[in-house]
């Protein structure tokens, strides 16, 4: 994936990770990588992304990847995250 990245997708790691630590910021920075469309919102791709991870991970995976994120950004987390049927 991280080949695909470099080669294929044009990924750049410099300036990355992002350090965010207020909820605002971190709904910005997402909010840019769609400023090409207007009317996606950055809280609901933050739901989204934690119903992915959620699908996809065990319940204490997600706990360790909540555990890791600053206490503003992890309010964005959702309590309970519903099942996806993928």
């Amino acid at each position: 994936m991280l080949v695909r990245g470099f080669y294929y997708e044009g990924w750049h790691p410099h300036g990355k990770p992002v350090r965010e630590r207020r909820k605002g910021a971190f709904l910005s920075h997402v909010q840019s990588a769609f400023r090409q469309n207007g009317n996606v919102e950055a809280e609901e791709v933050m739901q989204a992304v934690c119903q992915l991870l959620a699908a996809h991970l065990t319940a204490g995976e997600v706990e360790k990847v909540k555990s890791t994120l600053p206490g503003e950004i992890r309010s964005l987390w959702p309590d309970r995250v519903r099942v996806l049927s993928l």
